[in-house]
């Protein structure tokens, strides 16, 4: 299988602090990958190189083989990098179908959202994405009367809207209720069928939902560990760091 991403001998220095410290990293076209780690461990600055915010000081980023390196953002995100952060990014006063309709609307602005007519193909896109997040009743309300869970689950939605390579996903099971964060792992499985996916997360039960393939462990900066979810709670040098917790 190809890989999507590559990362060799990457370290990121901010006037002498190292985020990231010769890391190396690669993942599967395909593949789902958890990535978890202590405060501190380079977990963001990871997702910052891979989107173009963040220059390495030394080390590049290959995605599908292209180097990354020196590369806008908005460029690197039309070569099929998508992003969310932790903190939904929706349009509060739009309903959750205008929020769709204004990612999949071709001429991308929200006067043409509003008071034009999306072609036959993207009402066909909208309703199948509303199908997928989960949210096709709830299509004609308000972003804002969303709950945390849900809007999480529509920003999720505009992003695999953009047709994305490979999803970056920031703590998606932050602030959430345990059955939102159920919903949202659901999500993110049934989305790991036909996408490539990062998912960087700190609660535990919700890595376990979701980590069918690899977790990697990050450690100041550096690659700890990999291994499967068992492997890794099992590891002794995970069970050091994150304060002496004994294995499950």
């Amino acid at each position: 299988m190809s890989k999507i991403l590559e990362i060799e001998n990457l370290t990121v220095s901010f006037d002498g602090f190292k985020a990231l410290n010769n890391l190396n990293f690669s993942m599967d076209s395909g593949e789902l990958r958890v990535i978890i780690g202590p405060n501190g461990a380079g977990k963001t600055t990871f997702l910052d190189v891979i989107t173009g915010k963040v220059q390495p000081t030394t080390g590049r980023v290959l995605f599908n083989g292209k180097n990354l390196k020196n590369i806008p953002e908005y460029k690197i995100a039309r070569l099929g990098i998508g992003r969310k952060f932790q903190t939904p990014r929706v349009y509060l006063n739009l309903t959750v179908r205008e929020n769709l309709d204004l990612v999949c609307n071709q001429n991308k602005n929200v006067f043409s959202t509003l008071f034009g007519r999306a072609n036959t193909t993207e009402q066909r896109t909208v309703a199948g994405l509303l199908e997928t997040i989960g949210l096709d009743a709830k299509a004609n309300l308000l972003a804002n009367l969303l709950s945390h869970g849900e809007k999480q689950r529509l920003e999720i939605g505009m992003l695999v809207a953009q047709s994305p390579d490979l999803l970056l996903v920031d703590e998606p099971a932050a602030g959430l209720t345990d059955e939102e964060t159920e919903n949202v792992g659901a999500l993110l499985l049934s989305l790991a069928e036909s996408h490539s996916i990062i998912a960087i997360e700190h609660d535990m039960e919700f890595v376990r939902q979701i980590a069918n393939d690899q977790v990697t462990v990050l450690h100041q900066g550096s690659l700890l560990c990999e291994g499967t979810m068992s492997e890794v709670q099992q590891d002794p040098r995970v069970i050091e760091v994150y304060l002496g917790e004994a294995p499950e």
